[in-house]
This record gives C-alpha cells, sequence and structure tokens, in this order.
C-alpha cells in the first residue's frame, strides 16, 4: 500500500542535539543520515548510533527511515547496521537503474529473515542523481515491490549537468519523476525550486503550492522550519476535504438517477472529477 507521507526531515545519525528533538518536529517520517552529512571518518560511529537514535526520532509516531551510502562497500554494512522493527524504509541515493534497485532488495531481504524480520517490509525511496540514470526513471518506479517514493536529486543532479538548480532546470526532471512515480503507484517526492536560503519561507511555500499542483505528493527537507509549511501545502485542507465529500455525495445521487454528469456548486462534474475528489481523499489525515 502505498504510504501517506507529506514531510520527511533529515537528521545526521551522530547530531545528538537534533536526533533529541526530531520527534517534536511534526514530520511523517524522519530519515535518520549516514550519507552527505557523515564525513567518511565517522560512518562506523553513525552507523553504531542508529539503534539508539531510530527509539529517540520515532517515540511521537513518525515512521523511521535510514539514508544510507551509494558505494556497496558502504552500502552493505549501512544496510545490515539500519534493518530493525524501528526503521520501516531506506532512502537509496544515486540509483543508477531496476538492476541497482534488485541487488539492494535482495541485500535488504536477507537481513531482514536473519533478523526474523518479514521480508518485504521495508520500502524504499529511490533518488536519482545523474543524468546517465534519469531515461531509467521508469523502470526505477517499477523495480521491486518495496519501492514507496521516488525523487530526484536536485543539487547532485544539477552539479552533474554543469547547472546552476533552480525552476527551470529542475521542471523538466520533475515531471519526468512525477509520470513515472504515478504510473506506478508509488510517491513522487520532491518540489520545483530551490532552496538553500532556508529563511525565506514564503518563497518556499510558493514553490511547494506549485510543485503539489503539478502533482507532488511529498518532499524531504534539512530545516525543521520547512515541516509545518510542507504538512500544509502537501497535505489536505479539511475546506478541500469536504468539499470533496460533498461532491462525490452530489455525483453518486445523481448516479442513483441515471446521470452520469451533474451540476455541483457552479460546475458541470463528471467520473474523472469525481475520481479527483476520492483521491485526494485518501490523502486526508
Amino acid at each position: 500500500m502505498t504510504p501517506n507521507w507529506r514531510s520527511l526531515l533529515f537528521v545526521p545519525a551522530t547530531a545528538e542535539r537534533f536526533v533529541a528533538k526530531a520527534h517534536t518536529r511534526g514530520a511523517d517520517v524522519i530519515i535518520l543520515d549516514l550519507e552527505d552529512s557523515i564525513p567518511p571518518a565517522e560512518k562506523a560511529a553513525a552507523r553504531a548510533a542508529l539503534p539508539a537514535a531510530a527509539k529517540l526520532v520515532g517515540q511521537a509516531g513518525a515512521e523511521v527511515a535510514v539514508r544510507i551510502n551509494r558505494p556497496l562497500e558502504l552500502a552493505v554494512p549501512d544496510i545490515a547496521a539500519a534493518i530493525m522493527p524501528e526503521v520501516t524504509a531506506l532512502m537509496l541515493p544515486k540509483v543508477m537503474g531496476a538492476e541497482h534497485v534488485k541487488l539492494l532488495a535482495e541485500v535488504v531481504g536477507a537481513r531482514e529473515a536473519a533478523l526474523g524480520l518479514p521480508v518485504g517490509r521495508t520500502r524504499f525511496i529511490a533518488i536519482v542523481e545523474t543524468p546517465q540514470a534519469l531515461p531509467n526513471l521508469y523502470a526505477i518506479a517499477a523495480a521491486d515491490p518495496r519501492m514507496a517514493a521516488l525523487g530526484v536529486g536536485s543539487e547532485d543532479l544539477s552539479t552533474e549537468l554543469e547547472a546552476v538548480p533552480g525552476a527551470d532546470l529542475l521542471y523538466p526532471y520533475g515531471m519526468m519523476v512525477v509520470a513515472a512515480a504515478r504510473a506506478h503507484g508509488v510517491l513522487p517526492l520532491g518540489s520545483i525550486g530551490a532552496f538553500a536560503d532556508f529563511r525565506d519561507l514564503e518563497g518556499y511555500r510558493a514553490s511547494l503550492q506549485r510543485s503539489r499542483k503539478l502533482g507532488f505528493a511529498c518532499t524531504a527537507c534539512i530545516h525543521p522550519a520547512h515541516v509545518p509549511i510542507i504538512n500544509e501545502e502537501y497535505g489536505v485542507p479539511p475546506a478541500e476535504a469536504d468539499r470533496a465529500r460533498r461532491l462525490i455525495a452530489t455525483f453518486e445521487e445523481a448516479l442513483a438517477r441515471g446521470e452520469g454528469a451533474v451540476a455541483f456548486e457552479g460546475a458541470m462534474i463528471d467520473l474523472p472529477v469525481v475520481e479527483r475528489a476520492r483521491r485526494l481523499l485518501a490523502r486526508a489525515r
């Protein structure tokens, strides 16, 4: 079943001060990071910190994910350390293609079995960060039943393209993600914009509003100030949920009368409009 995520907050696994407060931030998912925020000399310490950190960050009900490293000599011990009852997802960086996902799924499945956990319980959040992998987005989305979300890594991709991160650059690749993810029932993760300045909260909100209209479902952030904005803009406002319920009820009454289209609050509605309303209600919390 596709998860109902809006906000995913990164926390370095060894940052005790951030780990201690992460459960108060309101994020749907806390991502304990073993990758970019952890220097090479600290990787082993970050793995060792995972069990205690996972318990702390998940104590208020958020799901716990772990971002592993890309190189296999790091990814395999990362997986061995990350698979535990408290962790429900792994973020896979710099995914190359479907076979890459399947290879990691094999490693994860073996670890789940060794620990007596149900094989397949750990979901995948796949991030594409190289131009070579962009043509493989559809195959990555369909690669394994563990797939829960798909996104592009804007900073790394921009570097590889020798381009400046921003809405113009990210738009075409973002829409590729939305199409590939929606085609295979996984969440399109991300947004269209450049957010290096975390103080520009109104600019951030505007970019999320645009991105939600383009089909994105959830996004990750590194600053706690972004979490409530994500939850508002990628969530379902109560007024929208109420309108969707009224719309569906009106249509079902029309169907019972043998009508396939009906007027609702000044507009004609038919099956595709009703389906959008049903999907919106499925996202409501």
